[in-house]
């Protein structure tokens, strides 16, 4: 049987076929998404703007609300502050000499009582203006407070006898005087006196109400308190005294407690909560007698997201009281209403997640491209971006009037029914939009939860990064990005 010659030839094999014209590399195809992506980030800082835009607003309606209903509010008192005779000398230049002589100048000296005990109940209501709500509060404080002429007065540097006593007043501060209501009295040893307006304390901007009294007698006094305030924000109270005791009740079952104590005990319930306060002086760090009073406390945002702090008032001091202010600094204690859920700050969050739905929707289309061979254009691409882009801003608008997690529903499922249609064509099978929508499904569900989970957010989406690149490098193993198709594979021998 004839045997072939060793040296005849092997057919070649026949080239590969050509790739369609214009057809880029995956590499290229690479490139292009995340371009577009990247892009993408500037509508998406837009959508920021448009967010702080719309917070302003809700917040100058909350102003609004508060001009004809009352601010924040700080209490202060009640503080006997009583009229002395001092001397100083001053040094004068007079003829280019130097005189020293001495004034004689009246002084007040402040008296934080005994005890202080007092019911606080703040009853919450909701206000609207156009399609913003707020909660404002009214507060009733019930209260008694006992004080005493300490015998060893001359330790604070004023003598029995300049004490002024039969001109001597009961202060109560309130930090916004236009939140005042009907029935506010105060009684000295059960006899009423009439109640003044202006003459805070320092505490509260010098804003408040007193009252006149005679305590020639210097004997022991009881102070009965009623005052109703109407305020928005925190509500802040100041202690002073040897002892001070409160109790705070509301209907409001999600309290903020803050500022310089917190409560000893706490109850909180869906139908409100009570909160008791038990503060010495040996903690407020200040001396029962006070030669100049206290300036007003910190400002700090206690509260929640949303409410906004007053514009500080400038206190006048006269020339002849200004060494006054120097009783050291006013502590308070803030209880907020706060909503359970603040819209904007959820909204917030949820764009800055903008750029992980933008990108597994790339992801998707990019491994449909150069895997399943569906060329997905560059307009597409930004397209679909677009329209992720577009939820945020649905959210936004939604929110505002039907609530964040109706309008969360109400714009994921816009979306992804826009997107899945779209794909549909785009990726040329309905196969492949279903899977793009249960991703999508998928995405804004993990959303929702993180937006939940504001301690585990960031535990949960970089451990769902790491699974997603895991998977993006296991089934592009095999492509050669810088040519048009996968890797030849190695031919065994």
């Amino acid at each position: 049987m004839a045997q072939a010659p060793r040296n005849a030839s092997v057919p070649a094999a026949a080239p590969p076929n050509p790739p369609a014209r214009g057809e880029r590399s995956p590499g290229v195809k690479l490139v292009i998404a995340v371009f577009i992506a990247v892009a993408l980030m500037v509508p998406l800082l837009m959508v920021y703007g448009l967010l702080w835009d719309r917070q302003q607003q809700a917040e100058t309606a909350q102003a609004s609300i508060g001009q004809g209903w009352g601010g924040q509010q700080t209490i202060a008192g009640p503080v006997i502050v009583i009229p002395y005779r001092a001397t100083e000398t001053q040094t004068v230049t007079e003829n280019g000499r130097d005189v020293t002589r001495s004034v004689n100048m009246i002084r007040n000296l402040y008296l934080s009582p005994q005890s202080n005990t007092a019911e606080v109940t703040i009853k919450p209501e909701k206000r609207k203006k156009a399609i913003y709500e707020t909660v404002v509060y009214e507060s009733q404080i019930a209260g008694s407070a006992e004080f005493v002429l300490p015998a060893d007065i001359a330790r604070y540097g004023v003598t029995r006898d300049a004490l002024m006593l039969d001109r001597a007043e009961v202060r109560l501060g309130v930090s916004d005087a236009r939140g005042l209501v009907d029935g506010n009295s105060l009684s000295i040893d059960g006899t009423p006196l009439a109640l003044q307006p202006g003459k805070g304390l320092l505490s509260t901007g010098n804003s408040g109400t007193f009252a006149f009294v005679d305590w020639s007698a210097a004997a022991p006094m009881k102070v009965d308190y009623r005052v109703g305030v109407r305020g928005l924000g925190d509500f802040k109270l100041i202690p002073r005294g040897v002892d001070t005791r409160w109790t705070v009740k509301s209907s409001w079952p999600n309290p903020s407690f803050g500022g310089d104590f917190l409560p000893a005990k706490r109850n909180v319930t869906g139908s409100g909560f009570t909160a008791t306060y038990a503060i010495p002086n040996l903690a407020l760090g200040q001396a029962q007698v006070l030669t100049g009073d206290l300036s007003p406390p910190v400002t700090t945002n206690y509260g929640g997201r949303g409410y906004m702090e007053p514009v500080p008032v400038e206190v006048a001091v006269a020339a002849d009281t200004a060494a006054e202010a120097s009783g050291g600094t006013a502590k308070a204690v803030a209880i907020s209403l706060i909503e359970p859920v603040d819209l904007y700050s959820q909204v917030d969050r949820s764009i800055k997640y903008g750029f992980l739905f933008i990108g597994f929707t790339f992801v998707a289309f990019l491994m449909f491209d150069i895997i399943a061979g569906a060329r997905v254009a560059a307009a597409e691409y930004l397209l679909t971006g677009v329209a992720l882009v577009l939820f945020f801003v649905l959210l936004l608008a939604f929110a505002e009037v039907i609530g964040f997690t109706p309008a969360y529903l109400l714009a994921s499922a816009a979306i992804i029914g826009l997107l899945a249609a779209y794909s549909a064509a785009v990726l040329k099978s309905w196969k492949r939009a279903r899977f793009l929508a249960a991703m999508l499904i998928g995405l804004y569900a993990l959303l929702y939860v993180l937006l939940n989970l504001e301690a585990y957010s960031l535990l949960i989406g970089s451990v769902l990064m790491f699974f997603a690149l895991a998977g993006v490098m296991y089934m592009t193993r095999n492509i050669d990005w810088g040519g048009l198709g996968k890797k030849e594979e190695p031919v065994a021998a």
